[in-house]
């Protein structure tokens, strides 16, 4: 199948989708399945008391891409601001359209429920997530800085 002529739908992640989902979530982890986070990442993707949820893009019923997002407080703004954690799109249907079109939907989602902004990390060498980011959004110059607990 050719990628650029894909018809696809996105939609928020249901339970039934979790078949769909994980071989996405084990290739977005580079193969290294954590089993506890795994099944504690999708049971907060379906639990509605936390603040973690999904969408996907399904080609002909098959999920084809997949995306992450916490919603969480911060200061100087009333409404939440939205953490986009995971983009990832199956290598088959890259270059689609896909996962600018997954930004888009949680674009329109957090005008909607008009969050204070949505933001995301992108490793500076992952030239496919460059690609993709760099018409989306505003590049700030900040580094990172994790401390390990």
């Amino acid at each position: 199948m050719a990628a650029g002529k894909a018809k696809y739908t996105i939609s928020p992640l249901q339970f039934d989708d979790f078949p769909g989902w994980l071989p996405l979530w084990d290739k977005n982890n580079l193969g290294q399945r954590d089993q506890d986070v795994t099944s504690e990442t999708w049971s907060r993707l379906m639990n509605d008391d936390y603040p973690v949820f999904g969408f996907k893009a399904e080609i002909n019923g098959t999920v084809a891409a997949i995306m992450h997002y916490i919603l969480h407080p911060v200061t100087g703004h009333m409404q939440p601001a939205c953490y986009m954690q995971d983009l990832f799109v199956d290598e088959n249907y890259r270059r689609s359209g896909i996962g600018k079109a997954l930004v888009r939907a949680l674009e329109k989602r957090g005008r909607q429920e008009k969050w204070a902004r949505i933001y995301w990390l992108a490793e500076n060498d992952n030239q496919s997530a460059q690609a993709l980011y760099k018409d989306l959004g505003l590049k700030l110059d900040f580094s990172l800085h994790i401390l390990p607990i």
